[in-house]
């Protein structure tokens, strides 16, 4: 059984249609991508399964269960956590209290600080963030705060990992760490991976299965060799180059 599937879902922002009957399956344990031009959909779908939009039909299931019963403050306890296109950090705080906020959501009462606390400085030092704890967020480089953020969504012990752009504003050589980086959290925290992303060399090598969405539509998926070599993709993204450098 799919960890998670999204079923015929459709969304509409007034006569825009955002979604048009779109699904996708994704196995416990995968790396898949999310791909398709600016417009196509992808943060949209993003925004269902985490539940800040709720679709007009269709559904989304999560291990199973109907997540559209969940309300979006729930949605960390069900074991999904994202990162965001755009920076959602709190820049005036510090980094070690910015990686706190994700773990709110599923801190218990009676030592929980302690413990969340504690789990977040381990992050920082996975991440090689350790020195920057007590730093503000504001003035540390882009790169930098893209890792806080995913500091602040593995706190929360997700099963599923939701990554939106995260190689935006990164240089070469930080996407090839980048690409590494996606590959360890997979086994180190047991994850499953959902990356929207416009790096092709990124999301293919790092991909199990690539989805591939236009103007709202699922046009295709498979393996990323499978995904690269179809005509409908490359016509979609203009002639934009899709290969891998080997």
């Amino acid at each position: 059984m799919a960890l998670l599937s999204v079923e015929n879902v459709t969304v509409r922002f007034g006569g825009v249609t955002a979604l048009h009957d779109v699904s996708l399956t994704i196995e416990e344990g995968e790396i898949a991508g999310l791909i398709g031009p600016n417009g196509a959909g992808k943060t949209t779908a993003f925004n269902v399964i985490t539940r800040i939009y709720s679709p007009e039909s269709g559904a989304v299931r999560f291990d199973g269960k109907n997540l559209l019963r969940s309300p979006p403050h729930g949605i960390v306890r069900r074991g999904i956590a994202r990162t965001f296109q755009n920076l959602e950090l709190f820049l005036p705080m510090t980094v070690l209290e910015n990686v706190l906020v994700g773990a709110h959501a599923t801190m218990r009462f009676g030592g929980g600080e302690k413990r969340a606390r504690a789990r977040a400085l381990t992050l920082l030092g996975y991440l090689g963030l350790a020195d920057l704890a007590e730093r503000r967020a504001a003035g540390l480089p882009f790169g930098t705060l893209k890792r806080v953020e995913l500091a602040r969504a593995l706190i929360s012990r997700p099963r599923l990992l939701l990554l939106d752009e995260p190689a935006g504003g990164l240089d070469h050589q930080q996407i090839g760490a980048l690409a590494e980086l996606i590959r360890n959290l997979r086994h180190e925290f047991k994850l499953t991976v959902l990356l929207v992303e416009h790096h092709m060399n990124l999301v293919m090598s790092v991909s199990e299965r690539v989805h591939v969405l236009n103007f709202g539509k699922k046009l295709t998926e498979g393996p990323p060799a499978e995904v690269q070599a179809n005509p409908v993709v490359i016509e979609s993204y203009l002639g934009r180059d899709l290969d891998v450098p080997a």
